[in-house]
Parts: structure tokens; sequence; C-alpha cells
């Protein structure tokens, strides 16, 4: 296995792992549109920041990432991404993303009528950073997100990044359980997706912070 800093010759087959290195989490597919999905988990990343990308991979095919990012208050927004990508992909008007939008809408509705947080973008100084984890089902087990985490470490260490957050779900318990490992805690409440399923149920951000100082 090499694992090693993302480079343009890598972008086709990253894109292409994307499409399936999260087979089996709660988080596989937002809405059954893989571009727009691409347009805001993982495009940006290549585009704006690759020095802070990752790969894995084993006889030259990719295996796993990580996308990072170093400050967070200047790579655009969660938000902004997936408005971008709404627009762009006009997402309103495809049966798939319009059902999740639909159905995004009425958890809203519900959970300000009851007062109940919803999820949404962090934004703290003291954890500036954050990241994106993904590693196709044939990898997992093999050391393969360790080493992704621990390139991603030393980079924050050597940029002198006071501290790294992530988000995930409360319900991916093999994902907790790896970031807490890494150094990871969990930090906050952990509010509604709107509009995320998992087997017929909602499902529930987790965010997670690390301190580096």
């Amino acid at each position: 296995m090499e694992v090693r800093m993302f480079t343009e010759t890598d972008r086709a087959q990253l894109r292409a792992l994307f499409s399936r290195a999260g087979e089996g989490a709660p988080t596989a597919s937002l809405w059954g549109h893989e571009e727009s999905e691409a347009a805001i988990y993982l495009d940006p990343y290549m585009d704006l920041e690759p020095s802070s990308l990752f790969v894995a991979s084993v006889d030259g095919a990719l295996v796993g990432y990580l996308a990072g990012c170093l400050d967070s208050a200047a790579f655009p927004s969660e938000g902004e991404r997936i408005e971008n990508a709404i627009r762009k992909y006009r997402l309103f008007f495809r049966r798939g993303p319009a059902t999740f939008f639909a159905r995004s809408l009425a958890d809203l509705t519900v959970s300000k009528v009851r007062r109940r947080p919803t999820a949404g973008d962090f934004t703290d100084a003291r954890w500036p950073s954050h990241l994106h984890i993904n590693v196709a089902p044939e990898a997992r087990g093999t050391g393969a997100a360790d080493a992704l985490m621990a390139l991603w470490l030393d980079r924050l260490k050597a940029a002198g990044s006071p501290g790294c957050h992530l988000q995930t779900l409360a319900e991916n318990t093999r994902a907790v359980r790896f970031f807490e490992r890494a150094g990871f805690t969990a930090h906050g409440p952990t509010p509604l997706v709107p509009g995320l399923r998992h087997e017929g149920r909602g499902v529930h951000q987790q965010t997670m912070v690390k301190n580096l100082r």
C-alpha cells in the first residue's frame, strides 16, 4: 500500500472512487446524484487545496482518500457548496434530489415547531481545520485509514494548526470509533440531519474535535 499526497493525474480515478468509497455507510449517497455530491464533497478539495488531499493506493489503484482543509474560514462552507450545486445541477428538477430536499424542508419545519436544532456548518477558531475521509470496502481494516489520518495530522502540525474538527453521523459507530482512536472527541449536541435517512430512520450529526497544541 502507498499513501501519498494527491496529484492531478489522480483526478479521474479519485472521482471514480468517490462513487463507491462510502458504500455501506449512512452517507453513501445523499440524494442519488453522484456528480453534484462530488461537486460538494470532493471537487473543491482537488481544486482549491490539493496539498491537503491524500490518497491511498494498492498496486496503483486508489482505495481511499482524505480531503482536508487547513482553515475552514477561507474555504467555501458546506452550505455554500450545496447551494451552488443545487443551482448548477438544477437539483430541484431531478426526482431523487427533489425528494431529498422536500423531506429536508419537512424535517426543518418540524424541528422548528418543536424547537429542536438541526445539523449545519461548524465554525470555531479553536478547531479551524477540517477533514473528510473515505475508504473503499475492500481496504477497510487494512490500515489505509490510519495511514491517511497520520499524514493529515503531520500536515496540520507542520502548518501550525491549533485544532481540527470533523462532522460524521452519530449512527455511524464504526466511524466514531475510528475518530476516537485518532484522538478526536465528541463536541456539542447531535442534531438531526434534515432529509437524510438510513434504513428508514433519521440520522444525527456528530461533531468531533482534536486539539493540536
